[in-house]
């Protein structure tokens, strides 16, 4: 399956096993989202567990806040990352905080929001951003980042499942771009843990979602040089999981962090901050952090402002050349 794909087969394997589970956003409905990722779900289950809302990010997660208060599983789309903020209040001010503020009275813990994010398609500005270090400031949140389409699947199975509410970013770049092997039978990938996809000696190589191809490759030209990267993929970053990620960086000495984001406020200041406060005496380097660029995202520069495998290279021989 591709992406896209695995992320469909998801959907449809949650609404047959849960009758709750009701799906809506933009278009998703005869259209199956922009992307297509809900094709022939409206055709299978009916209007009433998939349908189109109004261009409406604010309403749409207020809707589905009060469907969630009242025992559904929702599963909402925003139909790109970059217009999630309209509904910024309603995530981090109700979803996050349901639970808490009534003594765990009620809650929404059966929200799961999906959103296309990231760059890679010449989409500008206003369709390319990764605003997820601004919802990992929010307690009461889990944030989830699939790099493959077996990711995907059992990511956004476990995130429809898990008692809490879920922002599930879906990278666009690799919607159609990433082809694997995906069982079909109904199968849950753990939140929270991190992916060890290789293992290494010399240094840790550390991202999520789509730009772990990216670390991948920067591994690859590493390798000819003779270092061995171990390679993480956090698959969650809210929360994340810091243990595996330290017991690597006690192991090499020296951490590469890596994400499309801005620099400024990314979540790799946030590992940046932890790593060194955990493994300060064993780290051989400071922790390198490759990320996109302090500017709007561009269109004709999109290149240029993607974190790639060259810069990654980068400073993978800065750290070992330390």
């Amino acid at each position: 399956m591709n992406m896209l794909q695995a992320i469909n087969n998801a959907l449809d394997i949650a609404m047959a096993a849960n009758p709750r589970v009701v799906l809506f956003g933009e278009d998703v409905g005869v259209f199956g989202g922009v992307f297509r990722a809900t094709s022939h779900l409206q055709d299978k289950y009916g209007r009433e567990r998939c349908f189109n809302t109004p261009l409406t990010e604010q309403g749409i997660i207020g809707f589905a806040n009060g469907l969630a208060a009242q025992g559904s599983t929702p599963v909402a789309e925003i139909q790109f990352a970059d217009y999630i903020f309209p509904a910024f209040d309603q995530i981090v001010n109700e979803a996050a905080k349901f639970r808490y503020r009534s003594g765990d009275l009620f809650d929404v813990g059966g929200l799961t929001i999906r959103t296309p994010y990231g760059g890679g398609i010449a989409g500008g500005l206003y369709h390319s951003q990764s605003p997820e270090a601004y919802f990992a400031h929010t307690p009461g949140l889990k944030i989830v980042m699939p790099r493959n389409p077996h990711q995907a699947k059992g990511l956004l199975l476990a995130a429809i499942r898990d008692p809490n509410p879920v922002l599930f970013m879906e990278p666009k770049r690799l919607y159609r771009a990433s082809v694997g092997e995906v069982p079909e039978a109904d199968y849950e990938l753990p939140l929270g843990v991190a992916d060890v996809i290789r293992e290494g000696r010399d240094i840790t190589l550390l991202g999520w979602g789509a730009q772990m191809e990216v670390i991948e490759k920067a591994a690859a030209l590493a390798e000819q040089d003779g270092i061995d990267c171990e390679i993480i993929d956090l698959r969650s970053i809210l929360p994340w999981d810091i243990e595996t990620v330290c017991d690597s960086v006690h192991k090499t000495g020296r951490l590469v962090v890596s994400h499309e984001a801005p620099l400024t406020g990314g979540f790799a200041s946030e590992i940046a901050a932890t790593v060194q406060e955990r493994c300060f005496l064993y780290l051989e380097a400071p922790i390198r952090r490759v990320t996109g660029l302090d500017t709007p995202f561009p269109l004709v520069l999109e290149k240029e402002h993607l974190p790639d495998e060259l810069k990654i290279y980068e400073a993978i021989k800065q750290s070992l050349n330390y």
